[in-house]
C-alpha cells in the first residue's frame, strides 16, 4: 500500500513537499515512482527513484526545481519541490514497480499506486 501526502494550495514560485509512505512489501526491492494528472491530459511521469541504489530520474520539465528522495528507515520516499509553476497543477500519484525505475507506466507497469494528493498552483 502506498499513502501519498503533502498537496496544498501554493503560489508561483513556492514549495511543496509531498510525502509516499509504503506499506506490506519490501521497501528496498521496490522503485518508488511519482506520476501526475493534470485535467485534461495524461498521467505524466514526474521522478522515480531506486530504493536499493538511489539511482533518480526526472522528466525534462522539472529538471533542477524537483528532488527526489527517500528515508528506507521510515519506508517514505519525498517529491522536493520547488520555484513551483502553474503548469505543475496537477493530481500527484506515488507509485511503486520492482527494482527499476521508468517515467512511463503504461509501457512499464507499477504494482501499486497509492490514492492521489492534489498540488494547485496558483498564478
Amino acid at each position: 500500500q502506498l499513502q501519498a501526502s503533502g498537496g496544498g494550495l501554493v503560489q508561483a514560485g513556492g514549495s511543496l513537499r509531498l510525502s509516499c509512505a509504503a506499506s506490506g512489501f519490501t521497501f528496498d526491492d521496490y522503485a518508488i515512482g511519482w506520476f501526475r494528472q493534470a485535467p485534461g491530459k495524461e498521467r505524466e511521469g514526474v521522478s522515480c527513484i531506486s530504493s536499493s541504489d538511489g539511482n533518480t530520474y526526472y522528466v525534462d520539465s522539472v529538471k533542477g526545481r524537483f528532488t527526489i528522495s527517500s528515508d528506507n528507515a521510515k519506508n517514505t520516499v519525498y517529491l522536493h519541490m520547488n520555484s513551483l509553476k502553474p503548469e505543475d497543477t496537477a493530481v500527484y500519484y506515488c507509485a511503486a514497480r520492482f527494482r527499476w525505475c521508468s517515467l512511463h507506466s503504461i509501457v512499464d507497469p507499477y504494482d501499486y499506486w497509492g490514492q492521489g494528493t492534489l498540488v494547485t498552483v496558483s498564478s
